[in-house]
């Protein structure tokens, strides 16, 4: 069986490939503690300073298993193991890069907001529409608030709809478009040398202050959001929406 999380090191960078492309790499338990543990080695590692994250296939990755995320008792478990990847990813000591292709969707494009540093493709399609499935997208929020101008942050969660690379561009979702994915290996590897360029402890220094001067603590919201999770993740709405998802039919949202 192919590992679901391939991990390769070139000089001080690590990268992590998410590698479940017929399942649109979408984020099961397996393949969350799969990337904290990637991370995880390569933050022990004295010589690692950058971490890559890639998807296998067409597109950088779908979101959430919803099928795993639907099983009994499995919503919080994938909640707390997403919440810790996030975490991990924005606290790390490691410069973390997104090189995304095709699309980052809903948990997706939550591990891109929660690196560093975000490059894709021209014909990159970004989204947050877990309000379509009936889901309140906790997690992101905590760090769609603080990257992005409120009314692009509204936007993005209220309608729930797709934007294109040079849409996510202007908000400031992602940092550079590239025209394609062997562009985007250069621009990894250009980015990657500049950061290089900086002090090693000079840099995690910068990204732990980044972290903590904001008004609230980001694993303080982080907290909140699962706790908001634990309350909002099993609703008529939810199960719906999933349903309605997983069925290939437009969500019913008439009262019960």
């Amino acid at each position: 069986m192919n590992p679901i999380v391939l991990t390769t090191r070139e000089g001080a960078t690590t990268t992590a490939t998410l590698n479940r492309p017929d399942e649109r790499n979408a984020l099961n338990a397996a393949l969350l503690e799969q990337i904290a543990a990637a991370l995880a080695t390569a933050e022990r590692d004295p010589t690692q300073r950058i971490f890559v994250l890639r998807g296998a296939g067409r597109l950088f990755c779908s979101g959430l298993d919803l099928a795993e995320a639907a099983q009994p008792g499995r919503a919080e478990i994938s909640a707390t193991l997403m919440a810790a990847v996030l975490r991990a990813l924005a606290t790390s000591r490691l410069v973390t890069i997104a090189a995304v292709q095709g699309a980052a969707i809903a948990g997706g494009a939550g591990l891109m907001s929660a690196c560093d540093f975000a490059i894709a493709t021209r014909d990159a399609k970004f989204g947050y529409p877990e309000i379509r499935r009936g889901i309140v997208p906790e997690l992101i929020m905590t760090f769609l608030r603080r990257q992005l101008h409120e009314r692009d942050a509204r936007e993005l969660l209220l309608l729930g709809k797709l934007i294109d690379a040079s849409r996510a561009h202007a908000m400031g979702l992602i940092n550079r478009i590239v025209a394609d994915e062997a562009a985007l290996d250069t621009e990894v590897r250009r980015l990657a040398s500049l950061i290089l360029q900086g002090a090693p402890d000079a840099s995690a220094e910068t990204k732990k202050l980044l972290t903590e001067l904001w008004p609230a603590p980001l694993a303080a919201d982080l907290e909140r959001a699962l706790a908001n999770h634990r309350v909002s993740s099993d609703t008529p709405e939810v199960r719906e929406g999933v349903a309605a998802f997983r069925e290939k039919r437009a969500p019913n949202w008439a009262p019960k």
